[in-house]
């Protein structure tokens, strides 16, 4: 038995699969003073509704794969380890410098982001390397020695050590690194040529003092969890997950802590895509609206986009990552106006303390959740299968004094135009993971997830002009079940500058060959079978002397030019094949995959096109394309079966989310008890095996 777990700003998710394909779900309240404590909430609730104490429950499960936003957390609240720097002389201000360039260009009022780490913790430490690694300067001990010992009676938790072209060579960094190590055993230490061995000086340091930041927090809680797991009986396998949609033992983690700063959301484009692929669909996009924030990604060819260079609450971050755009767009994200009376949402959150004014835990705030049960899309006996009754009058006196009276609307008004606000949001975050990509939105079926996410997703799609989505069953505990849809996943990362022409066929292969070897080795000491392990090549090219690269599979080598030209056109408009410009290779990198046992979809038999054995009732809902409320039909999702087809305006109840069907949108069942959810006149979108289905 599996059990995949995502701690959330507002809900903990959980999904239990076991070996005969039974599938079990969960959401309870996250404890963000310690999640761990909703995680060992929700193995309780899992293991009553089983008829097991927690300990059976515990004993009798072999995985628990955890997605963690503890590291994203510590950086957005600014609640990291003190941490100090070691560096090269001279470039101690590399953090405040940054590149040199102002992210708001035109903003002359717009600071940077405050280091991580005091000025006076940054140490200057004497010698220096060339760009290729050679000695100009020895090592200069005895800074190191001053250093370390100021940083001992400051009291540092964390020592970040970056020097100058060390990804050329390590052993200046090495060095002083087992200095620390043997004078302040106790203290966690991040080596830049441990963490990211790559060129580019600023996007190094920052990345390992951001490591070194989150890393003793990180370290904490996954020492308390696993205490608490032994506790109950669990002697299984701990996994967490990445922010690159892998997953590594807890040790990894706590060695390099920032590969989990965008964990929460990196299953989600893994589920995504085993829903999607059911119907041979290998592009889609995975979308995800949850209590606190909007996540968005893309698929292409079976695989997420990544990127290697990105941010975490405006500090650089160098490591592999999906591209996932997140912003506060979710169900407790608070609707204001602002100075100029124009209606805002987020990206403050009322979150799960006190959470929307509906939940009646002394929050006054208006919320998306607010809004959504004044337009009747939510049933207000009905929320979590009933365990949590929500305030009607509470969410209407939160709207009315918050943004009807000074608007001068009616509440039901006020709510329709707080949710086509969150709705253009979310469109918005869309377009920045496709159109901004160089990549068309209308071309992509978009999966839908999040408690919130269904409730939306007409209105996102409509937005967009997408002419179809899918809401999985298990669409509100999407990430908890991307998390046993992964693999391990390790990368490594080897900076070789060098013109194209100028190195032989056999020296690329032969560089690529040791990077592959590196991440098999760690794969093989993780106890994983060599027939389980896969080796992914990438190179990052540029044309000489520009500025960004390319990430392409280096194989086949034959066409890797040609390749690169047409990517390059793809992404930033233009190609310099005519020209013969050269190309430069910056760095090659392996990703080492070990493929891991996935839980089974069961799929079901033909039930027919009539749903009525599902109908609830009605309900009056309020209609965007009416502007008004209406009578709709209310279906129990868990009792739509394959095939069962209705026309919209109507509303799908689960006991963990709502899925609203707009006007304009139809809706037929998969084999899988998957949505999908076309727009009217648009049949052609629906897969083949669908389409014949169709009364």
């Amino acid at each position: 038995m599996k059990v995949g777990v995502d701690v959330g700003g507002t809900f903990t998710d959980f999904l239990v699969a076991d070996d005969a394909g039974e599938i079990q779900v969960g959401k309870v309240l996250s404890t963000p003073e310690d999640p761990s404590i909703g995680l060992l909430h929700g193995l309780e609730e899992l293991a009553r509704e089983r008829g097991q104490s927690l300990r059976d429950f515990a004993s009798g499960v072999s995985t628990i794969v955890h997605g963690t936003t503890v590291t994203t957390n510590v950086v957005l609240t600014g609640a990291g380890a003190k941490t100090g720097l070691l560096t090269t002389e001279g470039v101690r201000d590399a953090l405040e410098m940054r590149r040199g360039i102002r992210e708001q260009q035109y903003n002359n009022r717009y600071t940077n982001v405050p280091p991580l780490v005091a000025r006076y913790l940054r140490r200057p430490v004497r010698g220096r390397l060339d760009y290729a690694g050679r000695e100009i300067e020895p090592l200069a001990v005895e800074d190191v020695a001053e250093a370390i010992e100021l940083l001992a009676n400051e009291k540092a938790e964390a020592i970040a050590i970056c020097f100058m072209n060390s990804f050329a060579n390590a052993e200046h960094e090495q060095r002083a690194a087992e200095m620390v190590r043997d004078r302040l055993p106790d203290t966690y230490v991040s080596v830049s040529t441990e963490v990211l061995p790559s060129i580019r000086f600023y996007p190094r340091v920052s990345t390992t003092v951001l490591n070194a930041y989150v890393g003793p927090v990180l370290s904490r809680y996954l020492d308390s969890l696993t205490t608490r797991l032994s506790e109950i009986g669990f002697c299984g396998v701990l996994l967490i997950m990445q922010s690159n949609g892998g997953v590594v033992a807890p040790q990894v983690a706590r060695d390099h802590a920032a590969v989990t700063l965008l964990s929460g959301p990196a299953a989600g484009p893994s589920a995504g895509l085993a829903f999607a692929e059911q119907h041979q669909i290998r592009d889609c996009l995975t979308v995800d609206m949850g209590g606190t924030s909007f996540d968005a990604a893309l698929i292409r060819d079976g695989q997420a986009l990544t990127i290697t260079e990105g941010q975490v609450n405006r500090y650089s971050l160098a490591l592999p990552m999906l591209d996932i755009v997140t912003i506060g767009a979710g169900g407790g994200s608070i609707g204001w106006l602002d100075e100029g009376g124009l209606l805002r949402v987020g990206p403050r959150s009322a979150g799960a303390d006190p959470g929307p004014a509906c939940y009646g835990k002394g929050g006054s705030e208006p919320t998306v959740t607010d809004a959504d049960l004044a337009l009747r899309r939510l049933d207000p006996a009905f929320f979590a299968g009933g365990r949590m009754p929500l305030d009607e009058r509470a969410a209407a006196r939160a709207i009315g004094s918050k943004i009807a009276e000074p608007l001068g609307l009616s509440v039901a008004e006020a709510a329709a135009g707080l949710a086509r606000v969150v709705d253009a949001n979310m469109a918005a975050g869309v377009r920045e993971v496709t159109i901004r990509r160089g990549y068309d939105p209308r071309e992509f079926p978009m999966v839908v997830a999040g408690g919130a996410g269904p409730n939306h997703a007409c209105a996102i799609a409509t937005e967009l002009e997408l002419p179809l989505f899918i809401v999985p069953r298990d669409s509100s505990i999407f990430c908890a079940a991307g998390m046993l849809m992964t693999d391990l996943k390790h990368d490594v990362v080897k900076s070789r500058i060098a013109r194209l022409g100028e190195l032989t066929r056999e020296e690329l292969l032969a560089e690529a060959e040791a990077l592959a070897r590196r991440g098999r080795a760690t794969l093989l000491e993780q106890n994983i079978p060599e027939e389980r392990i896969r080796i992914d090549i990438e190179a990052e090219l540029r044309y000489v002397r520009q500025y960004h690269e390319v990430a392409l599979p280096l194989l086949p080598l034959d066409d890797l030019e040609d390749r690169f030209h047409d990517e390059h056109l793809r992404v930033y408009g233009y190609a310099l094949a005519e020209e013969k410009t050269p190309l430069e290779l910056i760095n090659l990198r392996a990703r080492a995959i070990g493929v891991t046992e996935k839980p089974k979809l069961r799929a079901e038999s033909y039930d027919g096109a009539d749903p009525s054995g599902a109908a609830k009732g009605e309900r009056s809902v309020w209609v965007p394309e009416d502007a008004d409320f209406r009578p709709l039909p209310v279906f129990d999702g868990h009792r739509l079966r394959h095939g069962h087809h209705f026309r919209g305006p109507a509303v799908v109840e689960q006991l963990n989310t709502t899925l609203f069907v707009s006007a304009s949108f139809d809706l037929i069942v998969d084999p899988l008890g998957s949505f999908f959810v076309y727009r009217r006149g648009r049949e052609d979108s629906l897969p083949e095996s669908l389409r014949r289905r169709l009364p």
